[in-house]
């Protein structure tokens, strides 16, 4: 969920560079087996002076891969990369890698007519907020060139196809999950701030004008002024919506409760002690609820704004991606597997 703003991030600077004359390359991650730290379709900016943007892994391949991207630009001809781990080997390519995995990573300039056509294409899908597919040839004939199409089906992933002379790389970019916090106070800051860097698309809801400002959430998707029994409609809450209640005032918090049960939210936390979540459901008759996370964020033994935040956080990722939160090292599969 974090490659649609990190593309965004990506397509942008591409695009500036070229305005201003200057070259670059991307790297994408397009295919991995076993533990890796990136997925595909994650991204690295190379830029012509050495400069960086984004990663394909957890940095243990990002200076291999720019010095070679460095080259990329200077030949203007693409290259695909394999690193693996054997099987009783630490060592990738002789990078001192252990991950026990293996990724595939096309590199290829990034400023050039072609590719900036495409990019063009992808800040316009972007700026729509649909799902969509990058159709990137990387072996073989007219190795570079991409086609953007779609809109495409929730459920499509990104994925390699060859056919034995090409072999292409199909990104699906979907848009990332909504994430609504109701109440805008001081400890809603870093909840709101770790949501945006885990990729959420967060709207921030309050009727206190005086707390619901850019200054204080400056990165947010939308900063909207509302009570409980305003329009909620508004908040155009879908089956991809996230809430968080959190404004404090044990009316409030019950009222807007209300109103996210009767949409189609897929999961609503609630902050506060469990005895006060209890009256609240009670009083709601929303016990039996399954979306309402009450009180809401994992058991991390967090203690402050920031250490609720982040248990918060983990929870929508958890809730999200369906997955049952639990520590690594009891998963039997490999960690990205789902």
């Amino acid at each position: 969920m974090k490659h649609w703003r990190e593309t965004a991030e990506i397509v942008d600077r591409v695009i500036a560079l070229a305005e201003g004359g200057r070259r670059s390359a991307l790297a994408t991650v397009i295919r991995i087996e076993g533990s890796s730290y990136r997925r595909p379709g994650a991204k690295l900016l190379i830029e012509n002076d050495g400069r960086t943007l984004g990663s394909v892994s957890g940095g243990c391949l990002e200076a291999e891969v720019r010095a070679i991207a460095l080259r990329v630009i200077e030949t203007g001809v693409p290259r695909l990369l394999h690193y693996d781990t054997g099987a009783d080997d630490r060592m990738v390519w002789g990078l001192g890698l252990g991950c026990n995995g293996s990724v595939d990573i096309f590199v290829q300039p990034a400023t050039e007519p072609r590719t900036l056509e495409a990019l063009r294409e992808i800040r316009v899908r972007l700026a729509r907020g649909s799902a969509f597919a990058v159709s990137t040839i990387v072996d073989g004939t007219d190795a570079g060139r991409s086609i953007v199409a779609g809109p495409l089906a929730r459920e499509a992933r990104s994925h390699v196809e060859s056919d034995g002379r090409r072999t292409v790389f199909i990104e699906v970019l979907d848009p990332p999950p909504d994430l609504i916090v109701c109440g805008a106070g001081d400890d809603s800051r870093p909840l709101v701030a770790y949501a945006l860097d885990a990729g959420f698309a967060v709207t921030v809801v309050d009727h206190r004008d005086a707390f619901l400002t850019a200054e204080r959430f400056p990165a947010a998707h939308r900063l909207v002024h509302l009570r409980p029994d305003g329009d909620a409609d508004t908040l155009a809450i879908g089956a991809r919506t996230l809430v968080v209640i959190k404004t404090h005032s044990f009316a409030h918090d019950r009222d807007w409760l209300r109103v996210f049960l009767g949409t189609r939210a897929s999961y609503i936390g609630l902050l506060g002690p469990r005895a006060r979540a209890e009256e609240i459901l009670r009083e709601l008759d929303a016990a039996g609820d399954g979306r309402v996370f009450a009180p809401v964020g994992l058991n991390l033994g967090a203690d402050g704004p920031e250490q609720i935040a982040i248990s918060i956080v983990s929870e929508l990722l958890a809730a999200h991606t369906r997955q049952a939160p639990g520590h690594l090292r009891e998963k039997g599969q490999t960690i990205h597997a789902f």
